[in-house]
C-alpha cells in the first residue's frame, strides 16, 4: 500500500538558495502530542536562510553536522488540521490553526499542540502566517525584556523588517513613544505603523537623539558601546536575532558581550525567542483591537521559495513575505 504524500520545498545539503528542490515525498505522521496540519500559508524567516545555508555553523550541532535532520524548510504555518496524534484532545481535524510547524514549506506539516493557536475567521492563512516567530519575538523583546510601558521613548532598529514592523506596533499599542530606524524605501510604512520618528540610516546617524529608555536592535551589526551612548542611564537594549558576527558564531559573541558586559544600571539583554499557544494568544488580542497588524511585503507560490528567501535576505522586504500552499 502506497504511503500520501505530498509536495514539499526540500535540501539534501547545505548552501545557497539553490539546493533547494521542489519534491513529492513522504507526507509526515503525528506523534503524541502533535496534529498534521494541511498548509494554506507559511511565512518566510531568517531562520529559514539560516537552516539552509548552515550558517553559524556552530547551529549545526543542534540541526545536524553535515545536512540538515528535517530536510524541510519551513516553521511559520497558518492551515486546518488534517489529523491528531494520539493523546490531543484540544484540537479536532478541521480547525483553522497558525503557529509553528516542522517543515511548513509544504502541502502538509507536523505541529506540537502547544506552539499552535486556534485562528479566527476574521484572520485570512497568509495574514497568520506572517505572525508566529517575528511576532513572538517581538512579543517577547518589548513585554518581557524590553519592559516596555507608557510614556517611554523606544528606538526600533530594522524597524521594517519582518519583526521590527511587530515591535513599532506592540511599543505603541503600550503607550511608548517610537522612533524606527530604517532604510529609505520603508519610511512610510514606518510611519505608518505609528512611529513617531524614522531615522533613514542610508542618510543619518542614530547618535545626536535625545536618549531613549528602551533600544530593540533587530538588525545586529550596531556596536554595544554606540547603543549604551544613546542609552538612558537606567536604560535597556534588547539585542534581537543572529545577524552579523561571522560564519562560526553569528552574533552570538554580541549577545555574550550583552549579558556579561553590564554598565551601571544600564541592562543589555540577549533575546533568544520561543513561540507558544499563550503568546499566539496575546498576538491575536492586539490583532483583533486593530491595534497590531501583519505587514506583508509579497506572496510567493510554494515553488517559488528560493526567490522569497532571496528577496528577504537581501532586504527588500517591507514586513514578512510569505508563501502560498
Amino acid at each position: 500500500m502506497n504511503e500520501p504524500r505530498m509536495n514539499a520545498i526540500v535540501q539534501d545539503e547545505y548552501g545557497p538558495v539553490k539546493v533547494l528542490s521542489l519534491r513529492n515525498i513522504e507526507r509526515p505522521t503525528p506523534g503524541p502530542d502533535e496534529v498534521l496540519v494541511r498548509v494554506h500559508a507559511a511565512g518566510v524567516n531568517p531562520a529559514d536562510w539560516h537552516l539552509m545555508t548552515g550558517v553559524p555553523y556552530l547551529a549545526r550541532l543542534a540541526f545536524g553536522l553535515r545536512r540538515p535532520k528535517n530536510p524541510v524548510r519551513g516553521a511559520d504555518v497558518a492551515g486546518v488540521v488534517e489529523s491528531v496524534g494520539p493523546g490531543v484532545t484540544a484540537l479536532s481535524a478541521g480547525d483553522r490553526v497558525f503557529g509553528v510547524a516542522k517543515g511548513s514549506f509544504a502541502q502538509y506539516a507536523v505541529a506540537a499542540v502547544g506552539s499552535l493557536a486556534r485562528l479566527p475567521e476574521s484572520l485570512s492563512f497568509p495574514h497568520a502566517a506572517a505572525i508566529p516567530l517575528a511576532g513572538c519575538t517581538a512579543l517577547h523583546a518589548v513585554r518581557d525584556a524590553g519592559l516596555v510601558s507608557a510614556g517611554q521613548r523606544v528606538l526600533v532598529i530594522g524597524a521594517g523588517g519582518g519583526i521590527g514592523t511587530f515591535v513599532v506596533q506592540l511599543a505603541v499599542a503600550l503607550g511608548a513613544t517610537v522612533t524606527g530606524v530604517c532604510s529609505t524605501s520603508k519610511l512610510e510604512l514606518v510611519r505608518s505603523l505609528g512611529a513617531q520618528a524614522v531615522i533613514d540610516y542610508t542618510v543619518e546617524q542614530i547618535t545626536g537623539h535625545p536618549p531613549f529608555d528602551v533600544i530593540i536592535d533587530t538588525a545586529g551589526n550596531r556596536p554595544l558601546s554606540l547603543l549604551r551612548s544613546i542609552l538612558t542611564p537606567q536604560g535597556r537594549i534588547v539585542i534581537v536575532g543572529a545577524e552579523g558576527g561571522g560564519n562560526l558564531a553569528g552574533n552570538t559573541g554580541r549577545q555574550l558581550q550583552a549579558a556579561l558586559t553590564p554598565r551601571a544600571k544600564q541592562r543589555a539583554i540577549a533575546l533568544f525567542s520561543t513561540e507558544s499557544t499563550a503568546d499566539l494568544g496575546s498576538l491575536l488580542e492586539f490583532v483583533d483591537a486593530g491595534t497590531v497588524r501583519p505587514v506583508i511585503d509579497r506572496e510567493y507560490p510554494l515553488a517559488e521559495a528560493a526567490a522569497a528567501i532571496t528577496r528577504m535576505t537581501d532586504g527588500l522586504a517591507h514586513g514578512k513575505i510569505v508563501l502560498t500552499v
